[in-house]
Order: C-alpha cells, then sequence, then structure tokens
C-alpha cells in the first residue's frame, strides 16, 4: 500500500447499532422533521410482522404514513414508478426503507423521482442527481447487502433485462437503524445468501482497483466477522451474538465496497439477475469462488491477508492466498448455497451474459483485467462445474 496516495472517504449515514435500536424510529423521525412517511417494502416483510412496530411508533409519533409493498426482488424500473407516484400522492416529505436490498434499493430510486421526476433509467449512472432528495431511513431485515450505508441502487430496466445503477452521496439513506433483532426470523436459506453477498462485497471492495485504506480496515473486519459468525446464524438462528456479528460484518462490508468499488462477481451477479431475475446475494455467493480463481494471480498477497482475516495460517503468500480461494468455497459448501446450475444458464446465453458482464460499470476495477472473452471462459468454466 503506497501511503501518499490520496483519498477520500464520506459517510453521510447515521448508524444507530444495537438490540432494540429499532425503537429510536420515532425519534429519528422527529430528527429529520418527517410529517408523512412513505413505508417502502415487500410482501414477505408486510407479512411477517415485523412492520407492527414501525406502524406503532409512527402512530404514536402522529405521524401520517402508508405502505408501498410492491417492492419486487431485484427491484424493477416499475416498481420504483408505482412507488413514486404513491409517494407524491401522499405528499411524503419522509421514507422508510423496510427489507433487504431489494426494498432500500427501490426507496432511494424513489426518493430521487419524487424531487426530481422523470423515469428511473434517466439518473443511470454518475452525475445524473442534483439537488436534495426525499430523505430516508433504512431498517436492514438482512444481514447482507449493505444498502442502508451506500450511495448506490441498483434497478432492473424491465423491458431490457438489464440492471443499471443509480449513483450519488445524496441518495444514501440519512439514517441506518440497525437492530439484529429485525434479522432473527430470516430463513436459513437467506440467512446463507444474504451472509455470502456480505462476504462478497467484503472481497470484492479490498481487492478492486480503487480500495483505500479506511474501505481496507472496514473490509477486513467484515470478512474477519463473516467467518466466525456466518455458520452461527445459518443453523441457529436464534443465536442474537451470531445475528449481531453478521449485521455488523454486513455494514462494514457495505461501508467498504461504496467506498472502494467490486469486481467480476458482481458484474456477472447482475447480468443473471437482469437475464433470469435470480437472487442477486444467491448470485454472488455462487459466483464468488470461481472469479476468485480466475483473479489468483493479480491479487495474491491480499488474498493472503484474507486467509488470516479468516483465521487460517499460511508459510507463504502463495500458500496463503490458494487457503483464502478454498477457505471461501467451502464456506458456501458448508451453509447449503446451490451450485450454478441451479440458476438454469442457457448456453445460448453465455455469449450475452458475457457482453453485459463486460460492459458493467464495475468491470474496470476488477483486480485482474476483464475481457469479453475472459468473461465467457469464467461462464463456460462455471458450467462445466470446474
Amino acid at each position: 500500500m503506497n501511503l501518499l496516495n490520496s483519498f477520500s472517504f464520506e459517510l453521510p449515514t447515521r448508524i444507530e447499532y444495537g438490540v432494540g435500536a429499532i425503537g429510536k424510529l420515532a425519534e429519528s423521525v422527529k430528527v429529520l422533521g418527517f410529517r408523512k412517511v412513505l413505508i417502502v417494502t415487500d410482501k414477505g416483510i408486510e407479512t411477517s410482522g415485523l412492520l407492527s412496530a414501525i406502524a406503532d411508533q409512527l402512530t404514536t409519533a402522529k405521524i401520517e404514513f402508508d405502505t408501498f409493498s410492491e417492492v419486487e426482488s431485484n427491484p424493477k424500473d416499475h416498481n420504483v414508478h408505482a412507488g413514486t407516484k404513491m409517494a407524491k400522492g401522499l405528499k411524503a416529505d419522509g421514507l422508510v426503507a423496510v427489507g433487504g436490498g431489494s426494498p432500500i434499493d427501490c426507496a432511494k430510486a424513489i426518493a430521487v423521482l419524487a424531487t426530481h421526476g422523470g423515469a428511473v433509467r434517466d439518473y443511470e449512472g454518475r452525475g445524473k442527481i442534483s439537488g436534495n432528495v426525499l430523505p430516508l431511513i433504512a431498517i436492514p431485515t438482512t444481514a447482507g447487502t449493505g444498502s442502508e450505508v451506500t450511495f448506490s441502487s441498483v434497478i432492473t430496466d424491465s423491458g431490457e433485462g438489464f440492471k443499471f445503477t443509480l449513483k450519488h452521496p445524496c441518495i444514501a439513506p440519512r439514517i441506518a437503524l440497525l437492530d439484529p433483532q429485525m434479522t432473527i426470523t430470516l430463513p436459513s436459506g437467506l440467512t446463507a445468501a444474504t451472509g455470502m453477498d456480505a462476504l462478497t462485497h467484503a472481497i470484492e471492495g479490498y481487492t478492486a482497483r480503487v480500495s483505500e485504506p479506511l474501505a481496507d480496515a472496514a473490509a477486513l473486519y467484515a470478512i474477519e466477522l463473516v467467518a466466525k459468525y456466518l455458520k452461527i446464524a445459518v443453523f441457529k438462528g436464534n443465536d442474537m451474538e451470531a445475528r449481531a456479528g453478521m449485521l455488523l460484518g454486513s455494514v462494514l462490508a457495505g461501508i467498504a465496497f461504496s467506498h472502494s468499488d467490486v469486481g467480476s462477481v458482481h458484474c456477472i451477479a447482475e447480468a443473471l439477475g437482469g437475464k433470469y431475475d435470480t437472487a442477486h446475494g444467491v448470485c454472488n455467493a455462487v459466483v464468488l469462488p470461481a472469479v476468485m480463481e480466475y483473479n489468483m494471480d493479480y491479487c495474491r498477497e491480499r488474498y493472503a491477508r484474507i486467509a488470516s482475516a479468516m483465521g487460517i495460517s499460511s508459510d507463504s503468500t502463495e500458500n496463503g492466498a490458494r487457503r483464502a480461494v478454498e477457505a471461501v468455497n467451502q464456506l458456501a459448501v458448508d451453509v447449503n448455497l446451490p451450485s450454478f446450475g441451479s440458476f438454469g444458464v442457457k448456453a445460448a446465453d453465455i455469449e450475452e451474459l458475457a457482453f453485459k458482464s463486460f460492459v458493467n460499470g464495475s468491470n474496470a476495477d476488477n483486480p485482474r483485467p476483464m475481457s469479453k472473452d475472459d468473461y465467457l471462459i469464467l461462464f463456460n468454466n462455471m458450467m462445466q462445474g470446474s
């Protein structure tokens, strides 16, 4: 690491972390001056009972609110437009997103359209958002995406089957309420997938070509926490320490990659999600070991450091890097993640998927320079199970 390199670090989100943090919602709403709130969530959260504590606090605080619960997995452009219509109808002056990355990302995009107008695709990339957006409070119910502290929102263009990203510090939630109790009912399969998603964020954030020291520190601690607590959270879901460790690991990973970038794992996962609507966290988790193997020669020292963070000792950089890849692959197996073959990828689609991976905005920051042909090799390797 060159200590003379310049970097900047911005975290506009206030984090309230701990068991019972959800109880600070009413106070947070008042601090931000909300009078009319749109809750953005999905059907699963709506039927789970997790919204009751939120509704009770808003009612007691005499805050008018409505609920938009039509967010799909891999939020679509039409979800954003429908949520924006509801926010405008309510004349909402604030948003509360409850759920995993999908509701939080959707809420970020609603925050933009409710104040800026137009269609969500108008704001793809950087530099398209100017001025204030609706302030957002995020309440994650999964430990994986880190969206509660990131500056980006990933939305699917439902017409093109293509994922695109909105990026600006102003769309980061103003306050994130991180309460491990809100993740306690997460099923084991989703706990595994979102936990490996967090690990992906940490590893890609740490190895991206634009990584910087403060993000590196967050990434390494996130890797340590996920390695220690993921299997416990998956198989002993009521273990509050494990749930807390995973939630903290997730937010640290979010801080890491939002101040660095991701790489080819996300490029592939977003191509798959856009084409087949497969769950983003599962895609990341399944693809991660294959991409790490392919990147090996370009980040051996960093991989060896990852092995150390996972509690693995080694007698050389070469051995440490190799053991890091093996450990990540074994962790995916241990928590019963599916194989790449379960995605049902068609051979006829590989050319398109490779191209979409190649043109992804994060491709340039993968530690190994990646051409479309490199992605073709990766897809063929994964299709063959190698």
